[in-house]
């Protein structure tokens, strides 16, 4: 079973009137794609930027203000190159960290993914909850107090992987890793005892649906898995209409970004491809030394 959700921080601008708007979809790297195919199927008639700062990737070894003066970099030199009209951060370690500046530094509507930790505790049925996140996602203040404000009569299980997010990038590249690297990622969020069990696990980093064919395979038990991406493009098209009726969009008016582009071969250039976005381009940003 599978449950979406709107993820994000409560903001509400009026609805825009572009009628064909630009769409940008921002992440350190891949994980942002499971965000872009649902924005994608809910306005196949926008033009789009998918941008990885996959220069800077992973997000969760930076500071907090290392982090923030990151993103609001690159978002400042996305936002002046393609002008879009609408922003999604879609990733949760940015997210927490970083929308409050982006809000205050530039005019358009930004949407954000935080944990899901609401909807995961109104779901589960044992109280057994497991959030599945970034390590720099389960330090956060943040998620900590999504926990005590929505979940406090839960058992919630944060745990944080170190290695999923590359796991989820290697195999868009074609270098899948064994299954037990991934059931030994996998395996703390299963947690059994006399009162009960896990039966939801919410995927609180976006590159994790990428895997998660092979979580419900190897999972050792059924539990709902709850993806973010549906219900973040719902929120997208509150905030800027429907499809214009009569627009239709080709592959001129998608595009993949990224600030190194070290890790573009064949294979990943294929699976950008086949997620609808055949033009791939490079705006190098250097993540600064020191």
């Amino acid at each position: 079973m599978r449950v979406d959700l709107l993820a994000g921080a409560t903001y509400n601008p009026a609805v825009m009137p572009s009628p064909v708007p630009t769409i940008l979809v921002f992440d350190s790297g891949l994980g942002g794609l499971t965000v872009f195919s649902e924005v994608l199927k809910a306005r196949p008639d926008a033009r789009f930027v998918y941008a990885a700062d996959d220069a800077g990737f992973p997000y969760g070894r930076l500071s907090e203000a290392v982090l923030a003066e990151r993103v609001v970099a690159v978002m400042e030199r996305l936002i002046a190159l393609h002008s879009p009209d609408i922003a999604v951060v879609a990733c949760n370690t940015a997210s927490t960290v970083v929308l409050p500046h982006l809000r205050e530094r530039f005019s358009i509507p930004f949407v954000g993914t935080v944990p899901a930790i609401k909807p995961a505790a109104r779901t589960t049925r044992t109280g057994y909850v497991s959030v599945l996140a970034t390590p720099g996602t389960v330090a956060r203040d943040y998620t900590r107090d999504l926990v005590e404000t929505y979940a406090a009569g839960c058992k919630v299980n944060l745990v944080g992987s170190r290695r999923l997010a590359g796991f989820a990038e290697a195999e868009l590249a074609g270098s899948p890793v064994p299954d037990e690297d991934l059931l030994e990622e996998l395996r703390p969020c299963f947690v059994e005892d006399p009162g009960g069990r896990t039966d939801v696990v919410a995927l609180s980093c976006t590159h994790y649906p990428l895997l998660l064919q092979r979580f419900e395979a190897l999972a050792p038990w059924p539990v709902t898995w709850i993806d973010p991406a549906p219900a973040i493009a719902r929120r997208v098209t509150q905030l800027i209409g429907g499809p214009v009726p009569g627009h239709e969009a080709d592959e001129n008016e998608t595009l993949a970004v990224f600030t190194s582009g070290a890790a573009i071969g064949t294979a990943l250039r294929g699976a950008l491809q086949g997620k609808g976005l055949p033009l791939v381009t490079i705006e190098e940003m250097p993540l600064p030394v020191g």
